[in-house]
């Protein structure tokens, strides 16, 4: 199968420019546009070998959140847009309308399946179908959400350069991630993404989207999402445990459950395979498109 023709740019959305870019194969019909949004401290680089085995069907459209990966916020001034996930569900209807997508599918992960949650619920009439890949429900507690704001707080801070010379240190801060190995280049891209990770943005998300008003919120989100929704979860993911996952789907009628065997976080990479025949079904995609030469 071809990789598919990838072609980046910005564009500013509420000041802030935000970095996207389309994976999509030549044709001679209009396409439906599928949009990927990635998860905490990454970008959206880890999904463009998903999309590039989607192009063929679909316009893929990446970007990276805003404070993330190549959507860098000012420097000069800090605008008062604040980091509640929310607002990241706007950014992305105004960078839609930006770039004239009226309706799209969208596949987000972690974080940012929370983020895709609040968007479907706001912006329904934009959207056809939506995968959610490691996304739950969280159950609050005050003392486990303390201990993860006050570690995550002097993870954002203790970040360096010279990390991306350390030999090893890439596999060394995925191991929590994975439970299979992925390739030595995508590790790296994760720890350079999440060094590249604006401050304010790393920290102010970690307060917001593992919160107790996201913990006594979501669970209504999840039960009147009002599209057709698959939730992938990694049966081996300790970030967001299964038990997690099955509870948000329990939540909602249109929501369907599966989990890949052997997978942590991060499933699209660790057993590509898998993962894209699933979304493959749900999407109604009953076999692989022919390679293009």
């Amino acid at each position: 199968m071809s990789s598919g023709l990838r072609s980046g740019a910005t564009v500013v959305v509420r000041g802030v420019e935000h970095y996207y870019e389309w994976i999509r194969q030549p044709s001679d019909r209009v396409k439906p546009t599928l949009v990927f949004v990635h998860g905490w401290g990454g970008s959206s680089r880890y999904w463009r070998s998903t999309a590039q085995m989607l192009s063929a069907e679909y316009d893929c459209l990446l970007y990276d959140l805003r404070g993330f990966g190549r959507s860098r916020l000012p420097e000069t001034a800090r605008l008062d847009l604040g980091y509640e996930l929310e607002t990241y569900a706007e950014d992305l209807a105004l960078l839609l309308d930006a770039l004239g997508v009226e309706r799209a599918t969208i596949n987000a992960h972690s974080m940012g399946a929370s983020i895709a949650v609040l968007f479907l619920n706001r912006y329904s009439d934009r959207v056809e179908q939506a995968v959610l890949t490691c996304s739950g429900v969280f159950e609050y507690n005050p003392l486990t959400f303390g201990a993860f704001h006050w570690a995550g707080s002097y993870v954002v801070k203790l970040r360096f350069g010279w990390y991306l010379r350390v030999p090893l240190l890439d596999r060394a801060f995925m191991a929590r991630f994975l439970h299979r190995p992925i390739p030595a280049e995508e590790r790296q891209a994760f720890l350079e993404d999440f060094l590249l990770a604006d401050p304010a943005a790393a920290a102010g998300t970690i307060y917001t989207a593992v919160s107790k008003q996201q913990a006594d919120i979501m669970p209504g989100e999840f039960a009147q999402l009002p599209v057709p929704t698959l939730l992938i979860a990694g049966e081996k993911d300790i970030i967001i445990p299964t038990r997690l996952g099955r509870k948000a789907a329990d939540m909602g009628d249109r929501i369907e459950y599966c989990e890949i065997p052997q997978a942590g976080h991060f499933p699209m990479l660790e057993d590509a395979p898998t993962y894209l025949a699933k979304v493959r079904e749900f999407l109604g995609l009953s076999a692989p498109a022919v390679a293009q030469s």
